[in-house]
């Protein structure tokens, strides 16, 4: 369980020594909380011209379907930890090919690199936090747009395919467009309603 800093009675807000944010300070020992930016990694993989995809089986947005990613760990490269997510999540091995894009979601203090990565093989297994995987044909009219979990989902398929099998020249990144999108309301997916004794 995730416990807020704030309450504890020794951190008070103020602005450090040196710095120009107000941040929690430890007014007994002057240690600093540094809330920064998670970064997430995911792999866009493609196997002869189709996309992996995972139906999520975890909250939020269970059911909808995402690309395999997720937080990245200490101790790992942005590519061992793409690499990872799309292990556990797709059971599935891949090579980076390249950094498609990186995206900046502010309001939720995220930071997401896109890679594309091909699969050693169109074998793939659901993990834990997937309740299927499928390959899709990589065209516009068989990607689920209204089913995908969140909006980097879409932009990095669509950025990917407006490349049209190119490499690209430099990563992708957020655009002003992207700024306001949000998940849908619905937080659960209608075909796929979440487990009567569920813990999320």
């Amino acid at each position: 369980m995730n416990i807020p800093i704030s309450s504890f009675s020794n951190f008070e807000n103020q602005v450090p020594a040196g710095d120009s944010v107000s941040r929690m300070v430890c007014n007994k020992c002057d240690w600093i909380h540094y809330d920064n930016p998670r970064i997430i990694v995911t792999g866009l993989c493609t196997w002869e011209n189709q996309v992996l995809l995972c139906r999520r089986a975890i909250a939020p947005r269970y059911g909808f379907w995402t690309l395999p990613g997720g937080f990245m760990e200490i101790g790992e490269t942005i590519e061992e930890g793409a690499c990872r997510e799309v292990l556990e999540e797709a059971g599935a091995g891949v090579d980076i090919q390249n950094l498609l894009a990186t995206y900046t979601v502010p309001r939720i203090g995220q930071v997401h690199m896109v890679f594309h990565a091909a699969m050693r093989s169109a074998d793939s297994l659901a993990g834990p936090e997937s309740l299927d995987v499928r390959l899709v044909p990589l065209m516009e009219e068989s990607i689920p747009w209204g089913d995908l979990a969140f909006p980097v989902n879409e932009w990095a398929l669509r950025d990917l395919l407006s490349l049209h099998g190119q490499a690209p020249d430099q990563p992708f990144t957020t655009r002003p467009e992207h700024r306001d999108q949000r998940m849908s309301k619905e937080p659960f997916h209608p075909d796929f309603p979440p487990p009567e004794s569920d813990s999320r």
